[in-house]
């Protein structure tokens, strides 16, 4: 049997003894054979077919039937009601505590700003030179507008930011420490309780992005003592392009004042009084109305990750990496292709990142295959695995795929 036969019966094997394989059948297009290799969850999860159905009768019978009665009668609920269930199910974080609101860009903004305001005569900030975009920018944006200093983290392209190096940086002049869960480039997966002790021994406070663990690795943000955190709901939780973002604010820290005072953040927004008082708790951190139809596809699959248990889904996305690993070892060592993830899976979120300088332009070639990556800048595919969806026999016929690319020059 060739190494490559070897793997797929292996794949196979696997997916055979997978408890969680009969969740694949409730996504849309899991057996669509256009698509061989759906490798970009961390980017787009896939749609669930509850959740098509959901949104047809939210338009149909909800906005088409009950028009503008639908506020007072389910929608105004929904941040709240989907950010406690959110948080039962996936983020150890009791009702009261999350909300779904804007984008993740906004969302920064708003805790990122609330957090330094909270932590006056405190001049700093700290985060990674390796972060993602948004947040580098925004934190940048912040210490333009309120003349603050930046502390910027250098961490190794294939780990990340530990506790240490945490200690080394923050101080008596720390506000605000930004950091995410899991890196979007290497897939290191942070130690959450660790840095947040870190931060707090020198009074600061720490705003986490989770965009790239959430729904997929388990979390306890109460237990942990968390002050503040984010993330999207378009890569794990499969809420759909565009999907809006949820915001986690410890009820400690629900006094603090966000900056975008939007009439739904307000106490009693249809009085349309004159001045602003925030609304008590959680409300406070909405700011316009809420986006019903973005919000509606999030529910199913918080729901399909309460049915299956994250401690499960993080078990597959576990082994789904690891098996990735593997093959990619057996597969691409040869031609040159680096593993830039960490390789104790317990550093590891749910997607790896290979490395090759011909990635760049393979990419549209896969594509047209139906496989399906993405890339990073400078030569990095992101293998990013849904544990729900995507099967062992898909990360095969994937790295399979890719190596038959650079075979080809």
């Amino acid at each position: 049997m060739t190494e490559d036969h070897r793997f797929l019966e292996r794949a196979r094997q696997l997916d055979a003894a997978d408890r969680l394989a009969p969740f694949r059948a409730c996504f849309v297009g899991h057996d669509d054979d256009t698509v061989r290799s759906y490798l970009d969850g961390n980017s787009l999860g896939r749609p669930l077919q509850a959740s098509v159905e959901r949104v047809q009768e939210l338009m149909v019978h909800q906005w088409g039937g009950r028009l503008i009665r639908g506020w007072d009668e389910t929608w105004l609920q929904l941040p709240k009601s989907i950010g406690d269930e959110l948080g039962r199910v996936a983020l150890g974080a009791a009702p009261g505590q999350c909300i779904v609101a804007d984008s993740t860009t906004v969302l920064l903004y708003k805790l990122a700003r609330a957090a330094i305001q909270a932590r006056p005569g405190r001049n700093r900030i700290i985060i990674d030179r390796d972060n993602f975009p948004s947040d580098r920018f925004i934190v940048e944006g912040i210490a333009d507008e309120c003349g603050l200093e930046l502390d910027w983290l250098e961490a190794p392209q294939d780990g990340g930011v530990d506790a240490e190096l945490v200690r080394s940086v923050v101080g008596p002049d720390t506000a605000l420490v930004l950091l995410s869960h899991v890196a979007y480039r290497s897939g290191y997966l942070a130690d959450m309780p660790a840095i947040t002790q870190a931060v707090h021994d020198a009074g600061a406070l720490v705003l986490w992005d989770l965009c790239h663990s959430v729904g997929v690795v388990p979390v306890e943000l109460d237990a942990w003592g968390v002050d503040l955190a984010v993330g999207c709901s378009y890569k794990y939780l499969n809420g759909g392009p565009g999907a809006p973002a949820w915001a986690y604010v410890r009820a400690e820290h629900q006094h603090f004042r966000q900056p975008i005072q939007g009439w739904i953040g307000s106490a009693e927004p249809f009085e349309m009084g004159q001045g602003y008082e925030p609304a008590p708790g959680i409300g406070r951190f909405a700011s316009g109305t809420p986006p019903i139809i973005g919000m509606t596809a999030i529910q199913d699959m918080v729901d399909l990750i309460g049915t299956a248990g994250i401690q499960n889904v993080r078990a597959k996305s576990v082994a789904l990496t690891e098996f990735a690993v593997e093959v990619t070892e057996e597969l691409l060592a040869g031609y040159g292709v680096v593993i830039s993830s960490p390789r104790d899976p317990a550093q590891r979120g749910s997607h790896i990142t290979i490395d090759h300088p011909s990635f760049k332009k393979l990419v549209g070639r896969l594509w047209d295959q139906g496989i399906i990556p993405d890339f990073r800048e400078p030569d990095g595919l992101r293998l990013g695995l849904s544990p729900l969806s995507t099967s062992f026999e898909e990360v095969y016929v994937g790295v399979a795929a890719i190596q038959a690319e650079l075979a080809l020059g």
